[in-house]
């Protein structure tokens, strides 16, 4: 189930869940979703006995995956806020993030509403860098961060900040699927950024897999 305006589960869901089944979770997993929207992502890592903490910015999404928890009976803290404020001095052996990544004109994130799901600045990396930056204090040694966004984004980008962060990082999967509203919407826009061809129908997707060594 969803509230109004909290994320559902789509393809970059899909292939971000095909990821994590294959790390090797268990009871003394711990485990971090940033941004966690009805709690998908996170309720699958807690199925599997991991001690999961999932964090988004949006009240109606944390109140999503609570109520997602209580129907599936999973043991799973949502808090409530920015990632980097509600976990700091912890670290984990797990973090997945399906970030906000769509290029926006707004150079400013947005501060409420649904696009707060998917609106990431001039470049889609708003949130995506700071993610990059935080990974050596979020992981503990040998710990993996699985993060999914768009090619349109960079993925080489995304890769080279983590390397220079200290972890050994690749791309571990791609996938297309179709043009959804929000991009289409903004099809001058991003043709005009040079972020998307003429006519172009499909968005590549890419799951990062870093290990903080």
């Amino acid at each position: 189930m969803a509230l109004p305006g909290v994320y559902q589960p789509q393809g970059d869901t899909f292939l971000l869940a095909e990821a994590l089944a294959q790390e090797d979770l268990g009871p003394r997993t711990d485990a971090l979703e940033i941004g966690t929207g009805t709690g998908a992502l996170a309720l699958r890592a807690a199925g599997r006995g991991a001690r999961v903490t999932a964090v988004d910015v949006s009240w109606p999404a944390v109140v999503t995956a609570r109520l997602n928890a209580l129907r599936r009976r999973l043991p799973l803290r949502v808090l409530h806020g920015d990632f980097a404020v509600r976990t700091a001095g912890r670290r984990f052996d797990l973090v997945v993030a399906n970030p906000p990544y769509v290029p926006a004109p707004a150079v400013r994130l947005p501060s409420h509403g649904p696009e707060r799901a998917w609106d990431a600045g001039l470049d889609g990396r708003g949130v995506i860098d700071r993610i990059c930056a935080r990974a050596p204090v979020l992981l503990r040694p040998g710990g993996v961060l699985l993060m999914v966004h768009s090619g349109m984004c960079g993925a080489e980008e995304t890769l080279d900040r983590l390397t220079g962060a200290g972890l050994a990082a690749e791309v571990t999967a791609r996938a297309s699927v179709p043009w959804g509203p929000v991009l289409r919407s903004r099809r001058a826009w991003l043709e005009q950024q040079g972020l998307a061809a003429e006519a172009e129908e499909w968005e590549e997707l890419v799951i990062i897999r870093a290990q903080y060594l």
